[in-house]
């Protein structure tokens, strides 16, 4: 159920969800978390519903999943990337999967350019924690008895340094290294 109220100190009114209603996110629960992490920073955004999504210039776009406004910089259109940070085959270190698909990059891209200035793409992955994996250093958001880490990469950095992951899938990914220099916590974009 919405209910209204004054953020950011702009002055207009904006939706404060307070319980879970059919207008989020909440069948998908890496961008219900996310929108729930928005909420209780009390950062303004819009959900993109993307059954509603319209075509553009005749061309179906890939949706993307949140329209986050800032105070001091660039909006950001949000495509949230749900993954685990789960221990992976014999007890070795969890990875930053960053995979996405070529799709996904192509979609943003032409979001990007439909919104202009003032508008960035931002791929956000969302790590959820296994319940006895130790989190990596990032911020920890908890929601519905789970948590999450929230990291976020630019579309165009990420688009310059993607490389071929599956043919056949059409997914890329972005090496380690690349990854790491790139990748910054949720908090230090918004």
């Amino acid at each position: 159920m919405a209910v209204w109220s004054r953020r950011m100190g702009c002055g207009r009114m904006l939706p404060r969800f307070d319980t879970w209603g059919p207008e989020l996110k909440a069948h998908i629960d890496y961008e219900a978390a996310f929108e729930d992490y928005l909420q209780r920073q009390q950062i303004p955004y819009v959900a993109v519903d993307e059954a509603k999504r319209a075509a553009f210039r005749d061309a179906k776009l890939k949706s993307f999943d949140f329209i986050v406004y800032s105070a001091t910089g660039k909006n950001w259109l949000v495509d949230i990337k749900g993954r685990r940070w789960a221990t992976r085959q014999g007890n070795s270190r969890p990875a930053w999967e960053n995979w996405v698909t070529q799709a996904d990059l192509d979609g943003l891209k032409q979001w990007q350019e439909v919104f202009g200035t003032g508008f960035a793409a931002l791929l956000v992955f969302a790590y959820r924690l296994d319940a006895d994996g130790a989190p990596p250093a990032e911020v920890v958001h908890e929601f519905r008895g789970a948590r999450y880490v929230f990291a976020g990469v630019a579309l165009d950095d990420y688009e310059t340094s993607a490389r071929l992951r599956s043919p056949k899938w059409g997914t890329v990914n972005l090496p380690v290294s690349e990854f790491a220099r790139h990748v910054r916590p949720i908090a230090d974009w918004l």
